[in-house]
C-alpha cells in the first residue's frame, strides 16, 4: 500500500514537471530561456518518472537494473547538451557579422571577447 502511494506520488510530480518544461519549451521567446525548460524541468520529470518504474519494478515484480541505467545516461546527457547548445546561442548571438572560424589550437571551445570599455 505504501509502495504504491510513494508511486503515484512520483508519476503525479513526474508528470508535473514534465509538463512545466513542454510548456517552458513553448511559451519561453530566446533560445537561453528555452534551454532551462528541458534541461531542468524536464530532466527532472523524466527522472521521476523512471524513479516510479523502479519502485514498481522492485515492488511487484523481480526488479531491473534498465530504469537506473536510464536515469544515469539522461542526467549526464543534459547538461552537456545544454551546454553546447549554450556554447551555440553566444557564438551566434549577433547575426549581422559572419560565424568566426574555429582558431588552429587545441582550446576550440572559446569565444574571444572585446576588452571590457567599462575600465577607462
Amino acid at each position: 500500500m505504501i509502495l504504491d502511494l510513494i508511486i503515484v506520488a512520483a508519476l503525479l510530480i513526474g508528470g508535473f514537471f514534465t509538463l512545466v518544461g513542454s510548456i517552458g519549451l513553448l511559451k519561453l521567446d530566446s533560445p537561453m530561456k528555452r534551454l532551462h525548460a528541458p534541461t531542468k524541468a524536464a530532466t527532472l520529470g523524466v527522472g521521476s518518472l523512471l524513479m516510479a518504474s523502479i519502485v514498481n519494478a522492485w515492488a511487484h515484480h523481480d526488479g531491473s537494473l534498465n530504469e537506473v541505467l536510464i536515469m544515469a545516461f539522461l542526467f549526464i546527457t543534459a547538461p552537456i547538451t545544454a551546454n553546447f547548445i549554450a556554447k551555440v546561442n553566444i557564438h551566434r548571438r549577433d547575426t549581422r557579422d559572419p560565424l568566426p572560424q574555429p582558431p588552429n589550437d587545441d582550446i576550440w571551445a572559446t569565444l574571444d571577447t572585446p576588452p571590457d570599455r567599462s575600465d577607462g
